[in-house]
């Protein structure tokens, strides 16, 4: 004997929701937005579910960028390469 299962409509809501964000949702975010719509359901039922149905999270790679731009000021070349110095403390340079 088959029993009826209780989470029916809720299993089609999560497939709904984890399938209208392209598969970015968790069971976290999947069960805020399942209170929204009025299913009330503890998370851990959620995770349960998205289990059953063989439902994970996809999370995308963040790209490196080390582009920062320019960054503080550049010092106008006053000595044009010319080091010498008649004395000493006349010229410094870093």
């Amino acid at each position: 004997m088959q029993k009826e299962d209780k989470y029916a409509s809720v299993k089609e809501e999560i497939t709904t929701i984890y399938h209208e964000n392209r598969g970015r949702y968790g069971y976290r975010r999947i069960t805020a937005e399942l209170r929204k719509r009025n299913f009330l359901l503890n998370h851990k039922t959620v995770q349960r579910l998205m289990k059953e149905l063989g439902l994970v999270c996809r999370v995308r790679m963040k790209k490196y960028r080390s582009y920062k731009g320019e960054v503080g000021k550049i010092a106008p070349n006053l000595l044009n390469r010319d080091f010498r110095a008649e004395k000493p403390n006349q010229k410094w340079v870093t």
